[in-house]
């Protein structure tokens, strides 16, 4: 199986990821039909589902009115405790799109470079965790 090369021990090969539903996809960045991962060879690209793409884009949209809504309330000259809350919940939304697209990352690109023999994924999820949780 051919795969590229890519920094810190990478590899990503040409045929794709196993999504849950085992559907197949057409690449946006080559055009070709996939399981999941673009076949490019200079970028990696994770070709997701139109309902995944719809569930975390539909979380920044939320997250993207949150931080606007805070903005807002600082140009009021909000009272502080109250501009507080509402950053914590923003970062609390933030924090749980980050866990679905782990959760993602995991049943999908994680999953297929371990059964590939990919151990060097490991390190990398672990290296993203330690700086999710700084």
């Amino acid at each position: 199986m051919e795969t590229a090369r890519y920094p810190e021990g990478v590899f990503r090969d040409k045929e794709g990821i196993m999504e849950a539903e085992n559907t197949k996809m057409t690449c946006p960045h080559c055009a070709e039909e996939t399981d999941g991962a673009c076949c490019a060879e200079d970028e990696r690209h994770t070709v997701r589902s139109d309902e995944t793409r719809r569930k975390l884009i539909n979380r920044l949209n939320r997250i993207e009115g949150q931080i606007r809504g805070i903005r807002q309330m600082i140009e009021r000259d909000a009272y502080c405790n109250d501009v507080l809350v509402q950053s914590a919940a923003a970062g609390a939304a933030l924090n749980a799109f980050n866990r679905e697209l782990i959760g993602c990352h995991m049943r999908s690109c994680v999953a297929r470079d371990l059964r590939e023999g990919n151990d060097a994924v490991i390190d990398e999820l672990l290296d993203t965790l330690s700086k999710l949780m700084k």
